[in-house]
């Protein structure tokens, strides 16, 4: 069983001795896609982390609630888009993923052998992303192309799971909208949207 500070290890991360291929943001293209207003927001929060959030760490850590966070300078996959919420749309993922997991518990992934919630960590497990925004209604269908705002989760070889936020610009090639996300040197813009297995999409105006 892994240890409290092996969590995020385990569900949201990268292991530094992964080949990290691919990590300079591509080039968008000329015309970015359009986005809702709300998508616009989020998109916009995403990307002021870009040179902000620098430093991958998955580190298990005693935070307030709510709105509780590590340092800006460093987090993992879901605190970009945790922050994005709270910045953006003014949504605390923390308290609803734990007033949702509270409520329900038994519906969530008992991935890491937890009797009760933890609020320190519940809301930066991708596992329990998933399950919170399929339960709140933001699961889009499996052949709906990805829009800018909506979220996409990932495995990254052999079994890591991941999730970034779709962005409003495109590769270089203008044929796939490029991704916000943290997976293992900070927080950054890339054309990796088709590189990894999907496992889920949702769009969630908060």
């Amino acid at each position: 069983m892994l240890s409290r500070r092996q969590f995020i290890a385990a569900a949201c991360a990268l292991p530094v001795a992964l080949p990290l291929a691919g990590l300079a943001r591509a080039e968008p293209a000329a015309a970015a896609d359009a986005a809702e207003p709300w998508a616009a927001a989020l998109i916009a929060a995403a990307r002021a982390q870009i040179g902000v959030t620098t430093i991958y760490d998955g580190s298990y850590a005693q935070i307030a609630y709510p709105m509780g966070d590590v340092p800006r300078e460093r987090g993992v996959c879901t605190d970009v888009v945790i922050r994005a919420y709270r910045d953006a749309l003014a949504r605390d993922l923390q308290q609803s993923v734990h007033e949702d997991m509270r409520a329900h518990f038994s519906k969530y992934p008992r991935l890491w052998g937890l009797a009760r919630t933890d609020r320190n960590i519940d809301h930066r497990r991708v596992p329990n992303l998933m399950t919170f925004l399929a339960r709140a209604g933001a699961a889009v269908a499996g052949d709906d192309a990805p829009k800018p705002g909506d979220l996409v989760t990932m495995t990254v070889p052999p079994n890591l799971p991941h999730i970034a936020i779709v962005s409003d610009a495109r590769s270089a090639d203008g044929r796939r909208p490029l991704i916000v996300h943290n997976i293992g040197a900070g927080t950054r813009e890339e054309d990796r949207l088709e590189e990894f297995a999907r496992t889920g999409h949702y769009r969630w105006p908060g």
